[in-house]
């Protein structure tokens, strides 16, 4: 799945975000920059489909799917929305988290959960008290347990205090067990990232990558492989039919098939029998259009996709 934010922004003058784009997608774990107390929030709500922007839009496989994006994508400590009380035990916190994901969730069962994951010993430790970087490896794979989860945005882990590289690499490793991974984080810590080389830390800001649509296969046009017909040529002789031609047209490879490539904008694929739907996409939630071989003149034809900017509503 790819998740992309483009020009978003919330408030007036973007005074709660100002205006951003960013992706992230399956397999890669990157960082965003938000400054202030409320804007790591903010844009956590918005990544993750809980939170509708002032401007802008934000995709799931190239189309808008807000109800998509909050089933799929689970937003981790983020501050006055999902972060534990400091105060609460490390085991009553992991058997809310376990009642969230519909199993088992006596305090029983979330001890046994603890000592499967390595944190027996903290199960009565408060969270506030727990290290940053154990805190969201426990946060993290409470979060993953809930059904269809394929993303996570983790909001301002740096809070916390710590060397950014023990809650770093916790977030490759999700990323590496095929979760897509955003970490957003304040200057210090992005500053830090970009220091630490080995760990290979991307910016979510950087370039955008579009994505790319397949267009039908056009059928190959017989007459343009064809040779100059020897009976439009009466006068020519044995020797002229093997003369190379004074002005060469172009050669036409019939394999040759353009690939649509798309901006940041909506996306739909139109299906030929009228109905839309967001274009493909590597999300198994994608709806891509059924498309049929061309039978008219490759010549004339052509494809495009259409747009579709309805969005659910919360």
């Amino acid at each position: 799945m790819r998740i992309t934010l483009h020009e978003v922004s919330k408030g007036r003058n973007g005074q709660a975000l100002p205006t951003m784009s960013l992706e992230f997608h399956t397999g890669a774990v990157r960082y965003a920059l938000a400054e202030t107390e409320q804007r790591p929030t903010v844009l956590g709500l918005i990544a993750s489909g809980r939170m509708r922007s002032d401007t802008g839009h934000v995709h799931l496989d190239g189309a808008p799917n807000p109800k998509q994006l909050r089933h799929r994508v689970a937003l981790v400590d983020a501050p006055d929305v999902s972060d534990p009380h400091p105060d609460i035990a490390l085991a009553g916190v992991v058997g809310e988290e376990l009642m969230f994901a519909g199993v088992g969730a006596t305090p029983l069962h979330a001890r046994r959960w603890l000592a499967r994951v390595g944190f027996e010993e903290l199960a009565s430790v408060p969270i506030g008290s727990i290290d940053p970087a154990a805190r969201v490896r426990i946060l993290c794979e409470l979060a993953v347990l809930r059904e269809g989860v394929e993303a996570i945005v983790l909001v301002a882990p740096d809070r916390h205090g710590g060397s950014p590289d023990g809650w770093w690499r916790i977030a490759e490793e999700f990323a590496d067990r095929g979760y897509a991974m955003l970490v957003i984080v304040g200057g210090s810590a992005a500053v830090a990232l970009e220091r630490m080389h080995e760990l290979d830390a991307v910016n979510a800001s950087g370039p955008i990558e579009p994505l790319v649509l397949s267009a039908p296969e056009p059928d190959p046009d017989p007459a343009a492989d064809s040779g100059p017909d020897p009976a439009a040529h009466p006068d020519a002789g044995a020797g002229a039919a093997t003369e190379p031609d004074a002005n060469p047209g172009p050669a036409v490879d019939p394999t040759t098939d353009p690939v649509a490539a798309t901006d940041l904008g909506p996306d739909v694929a139109t299906d030929p029998d009228g109905a839309t739907g967001p274009g493909p996409g590597p999300g198994p939630t994608a709806n891509p259009a059924r498309t049929a071989a061309p039978t008219a003149d490759p010549a004339t034809d052509s494809t495009a996709p259409a747009t579709n900017e309805k969005e659910d509503e919360r």
